[in-house]
């Protein structure tokens, strides 16, 4: 009893699936996708085999229409059930049974679908659709746009609780890790689309940060103070960006931003200020000894 969206991007060919339910851990029901092959969204008296199943079909060179059609012809309890497929090349296929829980219906697009059952209005599908095709920027933003435009229209007739975000590479990158751009859940929440929205946020800030360190590694210092002054920027009170932002501007001399940086990880509590001796003293980071009198000034 769900509302969802699979879509493949055709500008990056990533594919992704957002959902939202009121349903505990949403997302480890809904969501399926493999890079290089495609995602599926399985709901109303979900039977979760039409994911793995699905992918194995598609995989072996199934379109998406393909596959879905010969699991629900095999499926005793197909006019319950409501699935979306979308495949590597962007087909799309989509069933919805006609035992679902009213409201239900779903909108097919180039590359994309949207579905919803149990639904407070018949109108959810289509606003989810509009919103899609309208919305601008990544893939993650715009799957994220159509579960906002979803429970604008008041979304699961029983309200919320949880919801998920997986996007996989277009091809794969020779490990599962790397296939998955983005794995985010809200297992239990009172407004789990907005906590979606929030989590992916603080995701696109860590992002910088790790680069930052990756370019740290390799001595691009400037470009990597770049990406932590940009991290830090989108999460500014975050203790964790903020404290490697600081140690990385105290090394580059810009004490005083180091040590206004640092006051938002002191505030958080004193591990950050034990974490900082023991980086220094253990040799892990080397810093001046008047920069670290400056990060250790306001220590609470």
């Amino acid at each position: 009893m769900t509302y969802s969206i699979v879509a493949r991007d055709p500008e990056t060919g990533r594919l992704g699936v957002a959902v939202q339910s009121h349903w505990f851990s949403v997302g480890s029901v809904v969501s399926w996708g493999e890079a290089g092959v495609g995602v599926v969204a399985t709901q109303s008296f979900a039977e979760r085999s039409y994911g793995p199943l699905g992918l194995e079909l598609m995989r072996r060179g199934r379109s998406a229409p393909e596959a879905l059609e010969a699991l629900v012809q095999a499926d005793a309890d197909r006019e319950v059930r409501q699935v979306a497929f979308v495949d590597a090349s962007g087909r799309v296929g989509v069933h919805t049974g006609r035992n679902c829980i009213r409201e239900f219906g779903h909108v097919e697009g180039d590359g994309f679908s949207v579905q919803a059952n149990m639904m407070e209005r018949g109108t959810v599908w289509d606003e989810m659709a509009g919103a899609y095709l309208a919305a601008e920027g990544d893939l993650p933003g715009r799957l994220m746009a159509a579960l906002a435009a979803a429970q604008a229209q008041g979304g699961d007739v029983r309200g919320m609780q949880s919801a998920a975000l997986l996007v996989v590479e277009a091809h794969p990158t020779g490990t599962e890790w790397g296939d998955r751009v983005i794995d985010l859940r809200v297992e239990d929440h009172a407004t789990p689309v907005d906590e979606l929205g929030r989590v992916l946020r603080l995701w696109r800030a860590y992002g910088h940060a790790e680069r930052a360190e990756e370019l740290e590694l390799v001595g691009e210092l400037d470009a990597a103070m770049r990406e932590r002054t940009t991290s830090l920027a989108m999460q500014p009170d975050h203790p964790e960006l903020a404290f490697w932002a600081a140690v990385a501007m105290a090394r580059s001399g810009r004490l005083d931003d180091a040590r206004r940086t640092m006051a938002t990880a002191h505030a958080d509590g004193p591990g950050w200020a034990e974490l900082l001796r023991r980086i220094v003293d253990d040799g892990q980071v080397e810093l001046e000894e008047g920069a670290v009198k400056a990060l250790m000034e306001d220590e609470s």
